[in-house]
């Protein structure tokens, strides 16, 4: 994997054309053996400033389109990465093999756990033939069948979230797409071994709840994490996903949002620019907080577990009703 990014954003022009300036002159000097140091220092300060004051002020729709940056670490990376001695499972024993989603054996800074996350692709025929992320119920079936393998030999399971939504087309409704999750998610609440889940980028509705019940959720600095799509929301309130948007800023998506709504349990900073300029750093420092909260959380009791977590998901939506005082009469 190649690390940093020569894609840029619309909002990122000033970043990617000084960028481009620094990137110009260091390979000046590198060719015509002159100094530019203080010259591409002094850019790279003014590069970096440039960055702050954009990632400073971004709109939830501006964090939606980082979380879709096409440099942006994929789970596969992740695997590659932090995870030692990978050895991946397939098939559901039902239907097929699902490459949306990934399952398999490995080590995290050495604890054996279950791996299971979204699989998008990075070239145009893997991303065709992982369809784009979105799994089909057979990888759901996948997925739940390698999490129930991981309870029998009490591992750890550890989910990678990265999905605009689970596949709706007619196939995958016939073969019970909305069962399969929903069943997903109470098979899930009742695992007794610890999981772990992280949002890396996009975490699209049901798609992304049907691997993300877990004792810890966790999501990074510009990931997003909805019950639908910006443009989907857009397409049912105004017809027109042209207010996309407008849409993300009312889901309340962000992992800022979530977290002050106490939906999800930290937010892990991403590098200046996001992932996708230092996928390396932002890999592991996801490694570094993933051990962390296993370690928390395999000290608490099966039982313990497995009540907190339910208690955790039913709280998420809860409102207290507050009724006026009457006003007295005058």
């Amino acid at each position: 994997m190649e690390y940093g990014s020569s894609i840029g954003l619309e909002f990122e022009g000033p970043i990617v054309e000084l960028e481009a300036k620094i990137e110009e002159l260091r390979s000046f000097s590198a060719t015509a053996d002159v100094d530019l140091s203080g010259q591409i220092e002094e850019l790279q300060k003014k590069c970096d400033e440039k960055k702050r004051a954009i990632y400073a002020r971004l709109t939830p729709w501006q964090k939606v389109q980082i979380a879709r940056h096409p440099d942006r670490p994929l789970t596969t990376d992740y695997i590659k990465m932090i995870v030692a001695d990978f050895l991946e499972l397939h098939g559901d024993r039902s239907f097929r093999d699902d490459p949306a989603i990934i399952t398999g054996l490995g080590r995290i800074g050495g604890q054996r756990c279950m791996i299971v996350g979204h699989r998008k692709g990075k070239t145009t025929r893997e991303k065709i033939e992982c369809n784009f992320g979105c799994a089909n119920p057979e990888g759901y079936r996948k997925a739940m069948m390698k999490m129930r393998f991981a309870e029998k030999f009490k591992l750890p399971i550890v989910t990678f979230i990265n999905t605009p939504g689970a596949y709706p087309g007619i196939g995958a409704e016939e073969r019970g797409q909305a069962f399969v999750i929903a069943r997903n998610l109470m098979e899930m609440a009742a695992l007794r071994v610890p999981v772990i889940s992280i949002v890396i980028g996009e975490g699209g509705s049901g798609g992304a709840l049907g691997i993300g019940v877990a004792d810890r959720l966790l999501m990074l600095e510009h990931s997003y994490y909805s019950v639908i799509s910006p443009e989907g929301c857009a397409a049912i309130l105004w017809k027109d996903a042209v207010h996309a948007p407008r849409a993300a800023e009312i889901l309340k998506l962000t992992a800022q949002d979530l977290k002050g709504f106490e939906i999800i349990d930290e937010v892990i900073p991403e590098p200046l620019g996001g992932a996708h300029r230092d996928a390396a750093v932002t890999i592991r420092s996801v490694e570094e907080t993933i051990l962390r909260h296993l370690e928390e959380v395999a000290a608490l009791a099966p039982e313990e577990r497995v009540e907190r977590r339910f208690s955790k998901y039913r709280a998420i939506g809860a409102y207290v009703e507050r009724q006026e005082e009457a006003k007295s009469a005058p």
